[in-house]
């Protein structure tokens, strides 16, 4: 005999899947304001300076190639053939087409993204910093909306937009043809879309509960459109840089985790057992498959040139289809171990090399460009452009994630979980390089860590404010102490600012600003 489930009671529905209070159209507008505020700082004057600064002298010049020839291929590094002229003067001529494969360690989808913008808008400065700055942009509204939707508070993801927008290695990192941002983008995009899957199953788990016959597994969820969706931002960051990697594995362990907790959560008999047979297939096929065939797919200039590094076209071509699909797949994945030993092996230091307990304390930004210009009316001026992030926004950073350790093991609230896994994926890998490999790593490479440290900040925020049914004096109390901290932050990143940008300031003015001796450039550089 079957009999219907009982209602969840109102509590534990509100529990399950939590009303989102407030206006629907200021959950956008406000959002879209920060966003708009982020976006002026990060494409004002952003073909400043007018040249390559630090590693845009690779991934802008191989966007380039790969716009032309579909794979990267070996440029010219003299200083009369500069990439500003254009032209196929950049590169080499190469006596057979074998001779012309460059040897490159990136998966290539970060820089077909530069070259989008070199298409658009030239071979210039803008150009190549274009999508850079776009995604940038989209990235503060991406993550202001996803703060909305898990705290519930449009006022809290404004709050965290702002926050994203002012860091100053955001910044930096937005204006730059480099990698990282891209990285980061799609790592934020993917995140989003598994906080909005996580709604979309609750919803679908209490609306079954309440219209359908008592069961012990519960039901089957779809094809999770949104899950998928974070598998293709999972594979597209991968694609962009290998650190991508990391998260497609804690991200398949977070979202499965939450499956398993609001199936426990409705009261089902046999909840786990109902979770690896209905989520886990499926999670794994979006979660991990997918990202692999996007990695893949990305090689798709590779795979269709004769130019690129270990393709070996004229072998694959000898047999016919079958043989050159695998032919092909071997060749890729040969490539792919010999770009894992240059990555394991690198370990020929830089100056502005840092270990990754350094990150947080911001102890050695990359300098990506220094000059002594004239003009600032005193006798020496400088130019600069340091990957920095906002001081005052990580030192609160860092306390906000011991913070979020403390409340996960107290509370086990899922928000100060996912701030905690996240910030960790992007952090704790690194010592394992430090430590075994010796690698040379930069400071940039943290950014993956900055929106989820912003979230930890949002999330302290909300726990300052109180709830909604608190007393004004305490909301109030709550309100000015969360409004001076921001002010704080904005204070620090506009006196940051002209070092962030290369301002034209005295050298007096540069040396001030400079948070430790550490980010004087060493002598001769």
């Amino acid at each position: 005999m079957t009999t219907l489930s009982p209602p969840l009671p109102a509590p534990a529905r509100d529990r399950l899947v939590p009303p989102q209070p407030g206006s629907v159209l200021w959950g956008w507008l406000g959002p879209l304001i920060v966003t708009v505020l982020g976006g002026i700082l990060r494409f004002w004057n952003l073909g400043k300076p007018h040249e390559v600064m630090f590693d845009e002298t690779y991934y802008a010049k191989e966007a380039l190639s790969l716009l032309r020839f579909g794979v990267e291929t070996k440029s010219v590094d003299k200083p009369d053939v500069p990439l500003l002229a254009g032209g196929d003067g950049v590169f080499r001529a190469c006596a057979k087409v074998a001779e012309c494969a460059d040897y490159v360690v990136h998966p290539p989808l970060g820089k077909w993204t530069i070259a989008l913008g070199e298409w658009m808008f030239g071979i210039n400065p803008f150009g190549w910093r274009f999508m850079a700055a776009v995604v940038g942009t989209l990235s503060i509204l991406i993550l202001a909306r996803t703060a909305r939707r898990m705290t519930r508070s449009t006022l809290l993801g404004c709050f965290a937009g702002l926050l994203l927008a002012v860091d100053g290695m955001h910044m930096v990192m937005s204006r730059a043809a480099l990698l990282d941002i891209f990285l980061s983008f799609w790592l934020v995009a993917a995140f989003a879309c598994l906080v909005t899957d996580r709604d979309h199953m609750r919803a679908k788990l209490a609306g079954w509960h309440a219209r359908s016959i008592l069961d012990d597994f519960g039901p089957a969820l779809g094809w999770r459109p949104w899950r998928l969706a974070a598998g293709l931002c999972l594979g597209a960051a991968t694609a962009t840089k290998w650190t991508g990697a990391f998260f497609v594995v804690t991200f398949l362990i977070l979202t499965l985790c939450w499956d398993a907790g609001a199936r426990r959560s409705l009261g089902l008999r046999r909840p786990y057992r109902g979770h690896l047979s209905k989520d886990l297939p499926l999670g794994v096929a979006w979660m991990w498959v997918v990202p692999v065939v996007v990695y893949v797919v990305s090689y798709a200039g590779w795979f269709a040139s004769e130019r690129g590094w270990a393709r070996n076209w004229a072998q694959a071509t000898d047999h016919g289809w079958a043989f050159f699909v695998f032919d092909s797949i071997r060749s890729l994945v040969g490539y792919q171990l010999q770009a894992l030993s240059f990555h394991t092996g690198l370990a020929s230091g830089h100056s502005y090399a840092t270990e990754p307990w350094q990150w947080p304390l911001q102890y050695r930004p990359v300098l990506l460009h220094y000059s002594s210009p004239t003009g600032c009316g005193a006798e020496s001026c400088s130019s600069a452009i340091y990957a920095a992030g906002t001081p005052i926004l990580w030192f609160a950073g860092l306390a906000a994630m011991v913070g979020m350790l403390s409340w996960y093991t107290a509370t086990r609230d899922w928000r100060a979980g996912a701030a905690l896994l996240g910030y960790a994926t992007g952090w704790v890998p690194w010592f394992y390089y430090a430590i075994v490999d010796n690698r040379t790593m930069y400071q940039f490479y943290a950014l993956p860590m900055v929106p989820f440290m912003i979230l930890a900040l949002t999330l302290v925020a909300g726990l300052a404010l109180g709830k909604r049914d608190a007393s004004p004096a305490r909301r109030s109390r709550g309100a000015v102490a969360v409004g001076v901290f921001a002010l704080l932050v904005l204070a620090n990143f506009a006196w940051l600012q002209p070092i962030l940008t290369g301002d034209t300031i005295t050298y007096d003015g540069w040396r001030a600003r400079l948070l430790y001796s550490s980010w004087v450039p060493p002598a001769g550089d």
